[in-house]
């Protein structure tokens, strides 16, 4: 997946500005200064329970912060803002065995703008069908979602997202269950849809190798933000320390590990 520069004069589409969130009597984001430009990909990495999943949901206006202020999109976080947002949350195992076809799960999408208890029409399913298009996922469409494997689950639910025209793609540890082939796929994926549509993307992740790997910018994030700029600027001793603590080994995957070598072989 290549990486491209994100020039400052490029518009910021989100930002927070010391922003404090607390759960009983303790603090789970302390004084966050963050922001998203416009046709970048960021990655926030940080351990489990670094408050990476809950710096989305204040993003989107699903959590409100005790402190501080957040933009999307120049606006206050809301309903409004939100149709503009594609979100994809942590998906859980019974998500992916519920009984239901790759194309229901797409359509699940565009409830977001046609409402809940509305039945998707011709409309619906054809923009649903090119959505599987765009993530070469088509000829699945009328197959269980939960046997497709980790790799084509993601795609379709790329698909699920961008079913409501995003301007901002956000992805919660997007890699879980995924094997490092149809990791590589996804990320050049996603490469393909900034560079092509113009979509933004914030992805969170505890794995600091695929974040950097992938990422135009990189936020080290536990608690606090203790990094926030160019991927291979990040992995120094310091910074690592603070954000996961010592005796952490990264291990970076890229185009000439032997995974992608053999994947390539067999195309």
């Amino acid at each position: 997946m290549s990486k491209r520069e994100v020039g400052s004069g490029n518009p910021v589409i989100a930002e927070l500005n010391d922003v404090w969130v607390g759960y009983n009597g303790k603090w789970v984001l302390k004084s966050i200064f963050l922001n998203c430009r416009a046709g970048e990909i960021l990655g926030i990495v940080g351990p489990n329970g670094a408050g990476k999943s809950t710096l989305l949901k204040v993003i989107i206006g699903l959590i409100q912060p005790d402190r501080g202020s957040v933009s999307l999109f120049g606006k206050k976080p809301g309903k409004e803002a939100r149709l503009d947002v594609g979100y994809l949350p942590q998906i859980s195992h019974a998500e992916r065995s519920f009984p239901v076809t790759a194309l229901d799960v797409v359509l699940m999408g565009m409830y977001s703008r046609i409402g809940l208890f509305s039945r998707p029409g011709r409309k619906e399913r054809e923009i649903a069908l090119n959505m599987l298009s765009m993530v070469n996922m088509a000829e699945h469409a009328g197959r269980p979602f939960g046997v497709l494997s980790g790799g084509q689950q993601q795609r379709i639910n790329i698909a699920r997202a961008l079913c409501s025209n995003p301007r901002l793609l956000m992805l919660d540890e997007p890699s879980t269950g995924v094997d490092s082939v149809a990791q590589e796929d996804f990320y050049v994926l996603l490469a393909k849809l900034r560079d092509e549509q113009g979509l933004s993307v914030i992805m969170v992740s505890h794995d600091i190798g695929v974040i950097t790997s992938h990422a135009d910018q990189v936020a080290c994030l536990n608690v606090e933000v203790h990094y926030h700029g160019e991927p291979e600027l990040c992995i120094s001793d310091e910074i690592m320390e603070k954000v996961f603590g010592k005796d952490l080994k990264i291990m970076v995957h890229d185009s000439k590990c032997a995974t992608c070598h053999m994947r390539h072989e067999d195309v």
